[in-house]
């Protein structure tokens, strides 16, 4: 079993697609009935703010994107398509709606189903609207550093 401190909160409080582009290679780790699941993130995506039209806070504060506008380091999780859950990653300072979709994983420890794809990778790990503003720095779900980390060459494009 993995067990890693946490990401620090600085970690999070920085320009998003720094964290996005950083996010590459950690563990994303759920405690889930006594197991620890464990995930390392292989793809993610950048949304930053109300200029961003693909953002959820494109339109404003609403009850459902609220944890966009609070402090980095949180979970922003939310239903698409009626049926597939997807966990962001808050980044910047409170009040500046930034997030980072963790998009597709490669499972490590404890996760047996399918996880590329963001609601595939949402199943497999138990991660649910109830985890919707967990704290990343806890120990229901976190993301953490890795013994050792590879440097990997990342791809980038627009949406």
């Amino acid at each position: 079993m993995i067990d890693n401190a946490p990401l620090p909160r600085d970690f999070y409080a920085r320009r998003t697609l720094t964290v996005a582009r950083e996010l590459i290679g950690m563990h994303l780790v759920r405690s889930y009935r006594g197991k620890q699941l464990i995930g390392r993130i292989v793809e993610t995506e950048a949304y930053q703010g109300p200029q961003d039209l693909a953002a959820h806070s494109a339109r404003g504060h609403t009850e459902r994107n609220a944890v966009m506008f609070g402090p980095p380091g949180f979970a922003y999780v939310y239903l698409i398509y009626g049926m597939w859950d997807c966990v962001n990653v808050v980044t910047r300072e409170t009040g500046t709606p930034h997030a980072v979709l963790v998009r597709a994983l490669e499972p490590i420890a404890n996760v047996d189903d399918k996880t590329w794809g963001p609601g595939l990778l949402c199943k497999a790990m138990h991660i649910d609207r109830r985890l919707n503003g967990a704290d990343l720095c806890g120990e229901t779900l976190r993301i953490e550093a890795p013994e050792s980390r590879k440097r990997y060459k990342i791809a980038r494009a627009p949406r």
